[in-house]
């Protein structure tokens, strides 16, 4: 099943549903960072947090960052998230490991911890980003994120994210956010409603792993609501905006001096992408390029007395 996000209505417009299959780029993303099996459920819960979270958004260039810094050993997390289905992401120590909790299911709260904070920066792409920074609640980065949806935006929501993951790889990931908007926030009967049923899944995973795609999951918990699933599917996936000319850009940083150094000392210069785990070398060839650049961008023009240089 390709990994995709679609959207829903119910109850007359009263509330959103969108649910998102991250499958095949959790696979993508545990490969790159040759993450635990801890770590792959963590940043995979984290992704698609962030996907569902800017699916709300509405200009194309809109994104969603979510940090998320606890106590536990696997340091933060880090994902970004764009409103044209494009997701990424790293955990500060991927190679941590934990026994099951005692549910025997992966320990994502033992390994990110129950004390910290979630922050999630809104950006539409122009003006300043929108902010807000709540608690750790578990750690378990579903019951967090709900968290900061009922305390940041004040909106009634669940949101349930997993990932199922064995020595093959990644067998099932993704999530489902559900939200009562404003018209229908004074129903308490159909919250009550809303909330039975959430509580009668056992998670999001078992339900792919059963064959089961986004409209039936939809069907199962809304058809008799005044289910309305939107025709547009948006197909998602990792990707990252690196590139071999934003670290040489990330090289002029350094300076002529440091930049000198390492040609003379390293013969170039390595960069890792944090969020992908590309790397990238520059040679001594592309440093003195950069030298020569800088050197040019600090001598003073000259001025002649009947010219005017732009």
């Amino acid at each position: 099943m390709a990994d995709q996000l679609i959207r829903a209505t119910a109850a007359n417009g009263g509330i959103r549903a969108v649910g998102v299959i991250t499958t095949r780029l959790t696979e993508e993303a545990r490969q790159r960072h040759k993450l635990s099996y801890v770590a792959t459920a963590a940043l995979g819960r984290t992704m698609a947090s962030g996907l569902l979270l800017v699916s709300s958004m509405k200009r194309a260039e809109s994104r969603v960052n979510i940090r998320i810094k606890g106590d536990g050993p696997l340091g933060g997390i880090l994902v970004d998230a764009g409103l044209n289905g494009t997701v990424r992401g790293y955990v500060e120590h991927p190679e941590v490991e934990l026994p099951p909790n005692a549910l025997g299911k992966l320990d994502v709260g033992g390994a990110v911890g129950h004390n910290g904070y979630v922050r999630v920066v809104r950006d539409v792409g122009y003006g300043y980003p929108y902010t807000s920074t709540v608690e750790l609640v578990s750690g378990e980065i579903g019951d967090d994120i709900t968290h900061y949806l009922a305390t940041s935006e004040q909106t009634p929501s669940a949101l349930i994210v997993g990932v199922f993951v064995d020595k093959e790889g990644v067998q099932a990931a993704g999530g489902l956010l559900l939200q009562v908007l404003p018209k229908a926030a004074t129903d308490e009967a159909l919250i009550a409603q809303l909330e039975s049923r959430v509580q009668t899944l056992s998670g999001f995973t078992p339900l792919l792993r059963q064959n089961k795609t986004l409209p039936d999951i939809f069907q199962e918990l809304l058809g008799d609501m005044g289910l309305v699933i939107l025709p547009e599917s948006q197909l998602v996936r990792f990707d990252c905006s690196c590139s071999f000319e934003r670290v040489l850009d990330a090289l002029k940083m350094f300076g002529t001096e440091e930049l000198q150094d390492m040609i003379h000392k390293d013969n170039g210069a390595e960069a890792k992408c944090e969020f992908c785990g590309e790397m990238y070398h520059a040679n001594s060839d592309h440093l003195a390029q950069l030298i020569e650049d800088l050197q040019l961008q600090t001598q003073p023009l000259e001025i002649h007395k009947n010219s005017i240089l732009f």
